[in-house]
């Protein structure tokens, strides 16, 4: 008879990862079925894809943390110095993440303060920017008012309190600093995708906006300029957070070995 408790320690101990993959699976497939939802608004389904497929990715990462295995170990004397979140999450990202969640908000409330309706949509309200052209108002679009940044609001209103609670989480729980670190990447990573892949949104949004046409004036040309720089960034984080959900201790791994080196 064959030994199967092998087979399902196996399987526990991989149990976070088989949860990360399925958060950013499902993600993709509930993204894709709303970008294919019919509407008269191109960008409304978009923006709820991107909002569904990070938050899906931070419920996978927080079923993943949920179901990680302690490890059996004999009690040990803890250390009276108490561990901080700020040294399990990865050093040279987290700020740059923390920079786009301040901008994000940042564009989010602009949009809405600028945003005016939309004269040619019944309730299009929030829709859109209204600019001077050649001694015309003339309407740009889409643009990050409340009818769009309503859903990303409230997607960062969920996803970045329960990060934080997670991060602390996992900075107060037993086992090793190595199994802590990567929690805490992955973590970090999910709320990444989350806010990395609506600033992109964000972005792109107002660059088709002040490019529809000539009507921007020197006052777009300068948001443009402004915004391109962020666009990058948060097309580097994006990328860097998918990888750091799909694998954290590869990443943690490569760190590590950095920092005994720079040690030595």
């Amino acid at each position: 008879m064959l030994d199967t408790v092998p087979l399902q320690s196996r399987l526990l101990d991989h149990a976070d990862h088989y949860a990360r993959w399925s958060g950013l699976a499902i993600g993709i497939v509930v993204a894709q079925q709303l970008v294919t939802m019919e509407s008269g608004d191109i960008t409304l389904p978009l923006v709820f894809a991107i909002t569904a497929f990070g938050l899906c990715a931070v419920g996978g990462v927080l079923l993943g943390d949920a179901l990680t295995l302690r490890p059996q170990e004999a009690v040990r004397t803890a250390s009276l110095a108490p561990r901080l979140v700020r040294d399990q999450v990865p050093p040279r990202i987290t700020p740059l993440l923390l920079l786009e969640a301040a901008s994000l908000v940042t564009l989010l409330v602009i949009g809405a303060v600028t945003a005016s309706s939309d004269p040619d949509r019944t309730g299009g309200a929030g829709r859109v920017i209204t600019v001077t052209c050649d001694g015309m108002r003339a309407s740009l679009g889409p643009w990050p008012g409340l009818y769009y940044s309503g859903p990303m609001f409230a997607a960062l209103a969920v996803g970045t309190p329960v990060c934080v609670w997670a991060l602390r989480r996992i900075a107060l729980s037993p086992g090793g600093d190595q199994q802590r670190r990567d929690r805490a990447w992955a973590t970090t990573g999910a709320w990444g995708l989350l806010v990395s892949s609506q600033v992109l949104l964000v972005v792109l949004m107002i660059l088709v906006a002040l490019t529809e046409n000539a009507c921007a004036g020197p006052l777009g040309a300068a948001t443009i300029v402004l915004i391109c720089p962020l666009g990058l960034l948060s097309l580097f984080t994006f990328g860097w957070s998918l990888v750091t959900v799909v694998a954290p201790r590869a990443v943690e791994d490569e760190v590590a070995h950095d920092r005994t080196f720079d040690d030595e």
